[in-house]
Parts: C-alpha cells; structure tokens; sequence
C-alpha cells in the first residue's frame, strides 16, 4: 500500500506574491514523531509550523485616511437619501395600490430601516473623519488650545 501524506495546516498559506502586508521571513519549527501500535503497525507524523516576522509598518497616510472616510460618508448619505425616496414611494403606492397595500407597507418599513441604518453608517464615518484629522494634527505637533 502507498504511504499517504497527510498535511494538516495550521494557517492558511499565501504565494510570495500574495503575502498579506505587514509579514516577511518565515521561520518553520517542526518535529517528527514515529511510533507504532504494538502489532506491526508503523506510522510516521510530522507537524510543521510556519511563523512569519512581521515588517516594519509603512508611515500612516493621514490625508488619504480623512479622505476615504470622506468618502464614505457620503456613500452612507447618499444611501440613506435613496432608502428615504423609496420609503416614500412605498408609501404612496400603498395609497394607490390597495390590492397590495400590505406588500407596499413592507417594502416601505425595510426602505425606512435601511435608510436609518445607511444614516447611522454615514454618522459613523463622519466622527471616522474627525478623528483620522484629529490623529493628523497630533501627528504634525499642531495642539488645540482650549481656552474657554
């Protein structure tokens, strides 16, 4: 019978060109382990693990991080805009349609939901952006100075 390999990963494995950022060097510790049952039965079990050093983190970019939450938040405005103007034309077709009323009332509940959370969403990245440019000033030695 042919000797099968049985690999048992701990970690998922990259090529070297989809490393994820932050790793570099591996270092792979292992040990063999070979043994029997007592009856002629013979097996050998290797364990094998990888660890990889990190690298030195690249410098913040704070402008582009001001930046994509910027963004961000007007995705979550514009979002929340269009779930609101669907809500509202649930609304009116629960008024037209009355043979489905019910559905149009459903879809205008989940629309209002979806716009309350896109809000959320848009608040959330809006203090995002204060404190990636409070993070900024920190980081260029500019101190606010409260004096009131």
């Amino acid at each position: 019978m042919a000797e099968e390999k049985h690999h048992h990963h701990l970690f998922h494995h990259h090529k070297e060109e989809e490393k994820p950022v932050g790793y570099g060097e591996t270092t792979t510790y292992g040990e063999t382990y070979t043994g029997g049952d007592g009856l002629g039965t013979a097996y050998t079990e290797t364990t094998a693990v990888e660890y990889e050093k990190p690298v030195e983190e690249k410098p913040v970019d704070y402008e582009k991080e001001v930046k994509h939450h910027k963004h961000h938040e007007h995705l979550g405005e514009l979002g929340a805009i269009a779930a609101g103007a669907y809500a509202l034309h649930e609304k009116h077709k629960a008024g037209k349609d009355p043979e489905h009323a019910h559905k149009h009332k459903i879809e205008e509940e989940v629309a209002a939901a979806v716009a309350v959370g896109a809000g959320g969403y848009a608040f959330h990245e809006h203090h995002e952006k204060k404190e990636a440019k409070k993070e900024e000033e920190e980081a260029h030695g500019k101190k606010h100075h409260h004096l009131f």
